[in-house]
């Protein structure tokens, strides 16, 4: 379905970027930082005028780089991160090497998963076991649910209508849940079903199917088995048991207590059919699969024995633009700015269909409580009316850009009013090649799908490539959540 076939009732908006009241595009603490520099400045040179000679160029031209603008963000705090990435390149620190450390555990994944370990718990509602990932650092867990890949292109209006409204019900229980720090979906896309799909195959033919059928199925399997592709979709839900009432004492009251939690919130009726809750052999098939494509066809048996450090690479360098790893090189894109127009409920799409490469799709959202929603969108509504001000006060009238801003920042304030949950989110896309001789027809297709959405801009994720590459996965890490 193309984006201009949408019927009008299944277009979404609301999206809107934050922005601080400042001078120009600096934001509100860099015009303070700015003005105190100017100061002082002032107060240097009235007692050395000679001064200004070195220290006004230098405090306009950081001035200069504060304001100016490069891939969305300030172009200081882009290179800002380039020489923090080169020094950290220097000391080695961005490269990882698997090795045998003295004490266990002391080191499982690189990176931000370094305080992760994976439980294996005993869910009793549905008397099957759960994998749980426990972030020894902060106490939080996360708890993944697999989903059936599916979709709502072909459904009615109405039915896709209710979807969404429902999906804003699921949201709602999320602000109101102080233990619920974060989620994430995650809809993972590998060409090829190798094992698994003859696997799949095995457990579902039945003996006394017609043997015309058996022996055209079987042909199938023999013949196809790396021209399909294999999505694998899941939910991450981030807990903090320790907010609860009456925090749990030790780790397996606590694993209940996330699970419990986990359980509170009702997908039905969103589109979205639960196949079951992610074991501890899902977990690892998905971690060690994202550092080594080829894994992922694997059969189960192959990761019940696996170790959670051995999911892990057992090397890794963080780029400023590619993060290599076993089995291949990948490169993350983040998410830049949405349309400020309405756009179709199905304008990830084109991220979402299959391709070369090894695709990860994951939305990554942080529910405000109800109080921290209005709270920011008063700030939002008065950092808006007071930049339209400020520019009318210098060139006579507002840019029409400021007044759709303040009218976009009006608006979400009466759709939060109506019951509307303010969310933080943001869009992570990684692509896995299987060298750095396919990076650039890697790139290319994911610009290409990019491109497709009509209106999504994203840029790479500079420097930090490594920790998005982790955030797709199910290891606890939600860029949003914080300590």
């Amino acid at each position: 379905m193309s984006t201009h076939e949408v019927p009008g009732a299944l277009r979404v908006d609301g999206f809107r970027t934050r922005r601080d009241f400042g001078f120009g595009n600096l934001s509100k603490g860099g015009t303070m930082l700015a003005a105190l520099a100017l100061a002082a400045d002032g107060i240097i040179a009235s007692t050395e005028p000679l001064t200004l000679v070195v220290t006004l160029p230098l405090t306009l031209g950081v001035i200069g780089l504060a304001a100016a603008r490069r891939h969305g963000m300030s172009a200081m705090s882009y290179y800002w991160a380039k020489f923090s990435w080169r020094r950290a390149t220097r000391s080695e620190a961005t490269a990882y090497r698997r090795v045998l450390l003295p004490h266990p555990f002391a080191l499982d994944l690189p990176g931000v998963g370094a305080s992760s370990t994976l439980i294996k718990a005993h869910d009793p509602t549905s008397g099957k076991t759960v994998g749980v990932v426990h972030d020894r650092a902060t106490g939080r867990m996360t708890v993944s649910t697999l989903l059936a890949p599916g979709g709502s292109l072909m459904a009615p209006t109405n039915a896709v209508q209710g979807n969404i409204r429902t999906w804003g019900s699921v949201l709602d229980a999320m602000s109101t849940d102080e233990q619920i720090k974060g989620a994430s979906v995650t809809i993972q896309v590998t060409p090829g079903a190798g094992e698994a799909l003859g696997d799949d195959v095995k457990r579902r033919k039945r003996p006394e199917a017609p043997a015309l059928a058996r022996t055209t199925i079987d042909e199938l399997v023999r013949t196809t088995p790396h021209a399909t592709a294999s999505v694998a979709p899941w939910m991450s839900v981030t807990v903090d048991p320790g907010a609860a009432a009456n925090p749990p004492s030790d780790l397996h009251e606590q694993v209940a207590e996330a699970l419990r939690v986990v359980d509170s919130l009702d997908l039905s009726g969103t589109g979205t059919d639960i196949y079951r809750r992610a074991t501890d052999v899902d977990v690892r098939r998905l971690v060690r699969s994202a550092y080594d494509p080829d894994a992922f066809h694997a059969r189960d048996e192959e990761f019940a024995e696996l170790g959670w450090s051995e999911c892990g690479p057992q090397a890794a360098d963080d780029g400023w633009e590619e993060y290599a790893h076993d089995g291949g090189v990948s490169f993350s894109w983040v998410l830049r700015e949405m349309p400020r127009r309405p756009i179709p409920y199905s304008v990830l799409l084109p991220l979402l269909s299959p391709g070369r490469y090894q695709r990860r799709v994951t939305l990554a959202y942080r529910v405000l409580d109800p109080h921290e929603g209005e709270a920011v969108l008063e700030r939002e509504i008065s950092n808006a009316e007071q930049r339209a001000q400020a520019t009318a006060q210098v060139k006579g009238r507002a840019k029409w850009s400021q007044k759709a801003d303040y009218a976009r920042a009006e608006k979400a304030a009466v759709q939060a009013a109506s019951g509307a949950q303010v969310v933080d989110w943001t869009l992570m896309v990684t692509t896995t090649a299987r060298s750095t001789v396919e990076l650039p027809a890697a790139r290319q297709e994911t610009e290409r799908a990019v491109k497709a959405t009509r209106g999504i801009r994203m840029r790479p994720a500079f420097g930090a490539q490594a920790a998005v590459f982790a955030a797709g996965l199910p290891l606890g890490y939600n860029p949003l959540v914080k300590d």
